[in-house]
């Protein structure tokens, strides 16, 4: 929600100003071997121009398993209204991914074939659309257009660890209160070989300051986030995860920390403010 560029190219520069963002997710705490993701981005509009640039670095872990992913990101975009602009997106990634065999407890300590596990580089394309207006936004994307097979140059060792995925999203902000807004959004996840993810969101923002705010994903998990504006520049967030499957038995939920900071043009604020 706070991050668009993450799933899409197309979002690169529409901020209006040069946004930096950090994030850190603990998944499921208490469970041995559980994801721990951080994930740095950037971006920016291109001064003078209708273009964007943004990249991305992101890491994630999961027992043995480690995968880190960089991407440059190129937008453009058109005007269709007085109200609303189109942007296009490309997107360019290097996946750097790992098997280490030293985290693992094979049965065998001295197992040949673990022996020769070693990283690979993977390279891939991706493309997006953004279509917004101040208080409307729809997002279609697809950050990585080819699979990626892992040390499938063993067919014993073969890990499949990336399949193509699409995002469908959108939403509109409200004015309910001169002092808050409702910005409710939906979004859409599919993914070869696994069950279609939608989630369905709903943020308060009050004073342009404090942000309350909540999702529902359809047969997975409930989540809670907040958010305040510290200053015109640094945002922090903190949201929430709590697990409606059976996998709530064995752990106490996901925490996910987010952090904003923006540099604005020569008149240090941005031109059109956004909650989103």
């Amino acid at each position: 929600m706070y991050n668009n560029l993450s799933i899409n190219p197309a979002f690169a520069g529409n901020r209006g100003a040069l946004s930096m963002f950090g994030m850190h997710r603990s998944q499921w705490l208490g469970f041995e071997d559980a994801p721990v993701n951080y994930l740095f981005s950037a971006h920016t509009p291109i001064q003078n121009s209708k273009l964007g640039f943004g990249f991305t670095v992101s890491n994630e872990s999961i027992g043995p398993l480690d995968d880190t992913n960089a991407s440059g990101d190129v937008s453009y975009w058109i005007p269709l209204s007085e109200k609303f602009r189109l942007s296009f997106g490309l997107r360019f990634n290097a996946n750097f991914f790992n098997l280490s065999g030293n985290r693992l407890n094979p049965q065998e300590s001295f197992d040949p074939l673990l022996a020769n596990v070693n990283g690979e580089i993977n390279t891939n394309i991706g493309a997006g659309l953004f279509l917004h207006s101040q208080k409307t936004f729809v997002g279609l994307s697809l950050p990585s257009l080819f699979s990626r097979n892992n040390l499938d140059n063993d067919p014993v060792l073969a890990v499949n660890v990336h399949r193509p995925t699409a995002y469908l999203y959108g939403g509109h902000v409200f004015n309910i209160y001169p002092f808050i807004k409702f910005k409710p959004a939906t979004f859409l996840k599919v993914q070869e070989g696994a069950p279609m993810q939608l989630d369905v969101t709903a943020n308060f923002l009050f004073y342009d300051k404090f942000t309350l705010g909540a999702a529902w994903r359809w047969d997975a998990a409930a989540s809670f986030l907040t958010g305040f504006q510290i200053s015109q520049r640094l945002f922090i967030g903190y949201a929430y995860d709590i697990e409606t499957t059976a996998l709530q038995k064995y752990h106490s939920g996901s925490h996910e920390l987010f952090i904003r900071f923006e540099l604005f043009n020569r008149k240090d604020k941005l031109i059109s403010p956004r909650f989103f």
